[in-house]
């Protein structure tokens, strides 16, 4: 299978995951309980018989299902997820003007982890057994923290206390700081430990023996080789912790008092704005897609013989 064959594999799986996405949201949004037009009109709103048919003429709920999924997925299609039920506005746009924000963060969050978590296991790794120990123990302790208790944690510190950090908003940089460390000291935790474990792996392989005989120094060896084989299953890791990262936004977002996703999450969700729902259902599922895509472009990036096996199959 040549690496053209590969790509299209892996753009049929894409298309197989956000279609499934598509089909569970709409499926869920059948099954729900109570009847659509009343949760499209609003818990405190009524109207009489001859509006209400109106509005289900108008969304095209008294047609078929299936008449309802086919316009649904061809509006998908064209890039159109609906419209809100309680903003009257189209999620595309809500979405659209809630999104950077979140990805500020996420991004930033992310970052962060892996500076952490390269630092403190390219520090520990292989060395000073008391010193690894105590570092483990921090790691474990940021892990089994909730983020939106250590972005409580972190504010009482350095915004109440200290008046380093604002205490809400997203105006520049250093509004970023606290939230994104939140976030970040948990993921930390575990990919130090992860990427500890590979350093350490790798550390005890005889390629490290025949680069010290050339006159390297433990640190150039950890950086230039022993870190580049023990990566592969922190690339691994870190995209499964993105979804950790996307669902841990919302807390940390109310905490702080920061616009994005998790508000309009929250919103939706109370409301019971479906549409609302389901377009960041999907919006998770492509995620998923371009992260995995990504991770799978790292592996070849990393690891030499991954690129000559695609090449070869």
């Amino acid at each position: 299978m040549s690496i053209l064959r590969g790509a299209a594999w892996r753009l049929l799986g894409a298309g197989t995951v956000l279609l499934g996405a598509a089909t569970l949201a709409f499926a869920a949004l059948q099954l729900l309980p109570g009847d659509r037009v009343s949760r499209l009109l609003g818990p405190m709103t009524s109207a009489s018989p001859a509006v209400r048919e109106q509005i289900s003429r108008d969304y095209g709920l008294d047609r078929p299902v299936i008449v309802q999924y086919a316009r649904y997925l061809a509006d998908l299609g064209r890039g159109n997820l609906g419209t809100s039920y309680q903003l009257q506005q189209p999620v595309v746009s809500l979405i659209g003007k809630q999104l950077w924000p979140t990805v500020q963060l996420a991004l930033a969050a992310l970052v962060l982890a892996l500076l952490i978590a390269a630092v403190s296991a390219i520090a520990t790794a292989g060395r000073r057994p008391r010193l690894r120990a105590a570092v483990s123990a921090v790691e474990l302790v940021a892990v089994s923290t909730p983020s939106f208790w250590m972005g409580i944690l972190l504010l009482t510190v350095f915004s109440f206390r200290l008046r380093l950090f604002p205490v809400t908003g997203a105006e520049g940089p250093v509004s970023l700081v606290l939230p994104a460390l939140a976030l970040a000291l948990s993921i930390a935790g575990v990919l130090s430990q992860v990427l500890r474990d590979g350093l350490e792996t790798a550390l005890a392989m005889p390629f490290v023996l025949t680069a010290q005989a050339r006159g390297l120094s433990q640190t150039a060896v950890r950086l230039r080789h022993a870190l580049r084989h023990a990566a592969l299953p922190l690339v691994t890791l870190t995209g499964w912790l993105m979804g950790t990262l996307l669902g841990g936004v919302v807390p940390i977002e109310t905490v702080f008092g920061r616009p994005g996703l998790g508000t309009l999450i929250l919103q939706a969700v109370t409301s019971g704005d479906m549409p609302v729902v389901m377009g960041l259902v999907l919006l998770s599922a492509l995620v998923f897609v371009i992260v995995s895509t990504v991770v799978d472009l790292l592996y070849l990036a990393i690891d030499p013989r991954l690129r000559a096996g695609e090449a070869a199959v």
